[in-house]
Formats: C-alpha cells, sequence, structure tokens
C-alpha cells in the first residue's frame, strides 16, 4: 500500500483520437481492463439483469483489451441506432444532455491505474463502457437515454439537479424486477465490485421507482449507497418521461428534499 491518497496522486488525463478515430491503449492498460473484465464478470452472473448481460456479448466485450470508442459506436448503431462519443471525463451539463438527445453516450476515454481498481471519482473508460454501453443495446432503455436528453436540453439548467437524481437512481444506480428477483442494472453497480456486492446482498433499502420520491431524495457520490429504486421494465422508464416532468419538478422543489439516509460529507 503506497499511503499517497487519490489527491497525491497525478490526475487522470483524457486520451485523444489519432486521425482514423483509434485511441492508444498500452499493454499494461490492457491488462488493466481484462482484470477489471474478469472480476465483474465472475460475479454479476446472478446478480445483474439478464438484458446487461445479453448486451455485453452483443457489443463483443472482452478481457482482450480495452475496446475503441468507434468500434462500441458501430455496434451499437447496427442495434438500437444508439451509439458512443469520447469526451473528456467532465463536460457541461449542456453538452451532456446534447449528445444523450442525439441517442450518444459520453464516454470518457482514460483508464485507471492498478492501484485504483476498486474506486475513482471521475468516471473511466471501463465504468462507461463496460457499466453503460451494453443496456444501450436495449431499445426501451436507448430511448428512455434518448427522451431524458432531450427533456434536460428542454427544460435547462433550473431543472438539471433534480433531472440528475432520476439519472442517479436509474442509469447510475438502479435496480429491476425480473422473474428470478431483483437484479442490478445501474452502471455504477455492474462496474463495481463493492456496490455490486451492496446492493444485492439484501442489507440495502429497496424502493418502487416513483418519480416524485426520486427528484425529493438527495445522495452522496463517495458512499455506497443507502437507498435503490426498483422498476419493473425499461418500457416502464421510458413512459414515465412522458409526465408533466416540469411540473413535477416544480412540486418537488416546493414540498422540499426528503431527510438524508446519510451522514453529511466532511
Amino acid at each position: 500500500m503506497s499511503g499517497k491518497t487519490q489527491a497525491d496522486r497525478p490526475a487522470y488525463r483524457s486520451k485523444e483520437p489519432d486521425a482514423a478515430g483509434y485511441y492508444a491503449y498500452s499493454a499494461a492498460e490492457d491488462t488493466v481492463w481484462g482484470a477489471l473484465f474478469d472480476r465483474q464478470m465472475d460475479y454479476l452472473p446472478g446478480r445483474v439483469a439478464p438484458d446487461y448481460l445479453a448486451g455485453v456479448e452483443a457489443l463483443g466485450l472482452t478481457r482482450a483489451h480495452v475496446p475503441q470508442v468507434r468500434e462500441i459506436d458501430a455496434r451499437l448503431a447496427g442495434l438500437t441506432g444508439a451509439g458512443v462519443e469520447g469526451v473528456p471525463a467532465i463536460i457541461p451539463p449542456s453538452r451532456f444532455f446534447e449528445l444523450l438527445s442525439q441517442k450518444k453516450f459520453p464516454v470518457a476515454t482514460f483508464l485507471r491505474r492498478r492501484e485504483e481498481m476498486d474506486y475513482i471519482e471521475e468516471p473511466d473508460i471501463f465504468h462507461e463502457v463496460f457499466g453503460h454501453c451494453p443496456l444501450l443495446t436495449n431499445p426501451a432503455y436507448a430511448a428512455f437515454i434518448e427522451k431524458f436528453g432531450k427533456l434536460g436540453a428542454t427544460l435547462g439548467k433550473p431543472y438539471s439537479w433534480r433531472l440528475f437524481r432520476l439519472f442517479w437512481f436509474t442509469v447510475e444506480f438502479g435496480m429491476i424486477r425480473t422473474p428470478d428477483g431483483l437484479r442490478a442494472f445501474g452502471a455504477g453497480i455492474v462496474s463495481s465490485p463493492a456496490e455490486a456486492e451492496h446492493a444485492t446482498s439484501g442489507r440495502a433499502e429497496m424502493l418502487d421507482f416513483d418519480l416524485m420520491t426520486i427528484f425529493r431524495t438527495p445522495y452522496r457520490i463517495d458512499i455506497l449507497q443507502p437507498v435503490y429504486f426498483v422498476i419493473d421494465s425499461f418500457e416502464q422508464i421510458e413512459a414515465a418521461l412522458d409526465a408533466d416532468i416540469a411540473g413535477m419538478i416544480d412540486e418537488a422543489k416546493r414540498l422540499g428534499d426528503l431527510p438524508p439516509r446519510f451522514e453529511a460529507a466532511a
């Protein structure tokens, strides 16, 4: 153990593509990808939505090497019309919503270091591709992402914070009912061994998917989630966006936040 904190380590830098659109990854980075891939694929069966595992196969993800953004983009285009675009790890909300409205998921292009295999604060390509992209092979889920982006782009900044709560409790940390029981589908769960164990352990609180409750529920990004929302299907969350979302967020603001299920950050 090095004794260094994350703040002490060099910052991650986004990779830039070459003229053909390819990103250069080293043999060491391929090895880290393979170790992350193996660990999660050994653990996730029986804990994640079948649609997710089918998506991993449909995208041709393997342990062999870090996947190329352009190859994932092409596969998704052929399957659901969705796609991905390489971006810096953090982009402005307006750009985020714009990409989603085009059915394009933004993908950070750097990969975490071996000493930070378990957790990094910024999303890396493992989180983005392994976590998010498999479900973009599901038509209803891809449609949800597109509608969410259009909604965010239309409503603008006054509504974006609570829209991000919906994103957090579905796209990042969502759970779904299946004939075999509760399964994870959120990228923050499927790409994290600690979160996957916590979410499927039976110890965490599970609530039925409800937009008003989600818009009033605060969260922290740096802890295991104390509560998860459970959907019945991806069609359910796509249809949910046909509601008067602006009106619901206005009402959520009027009512105020529900009591946090966590301690305040230090």
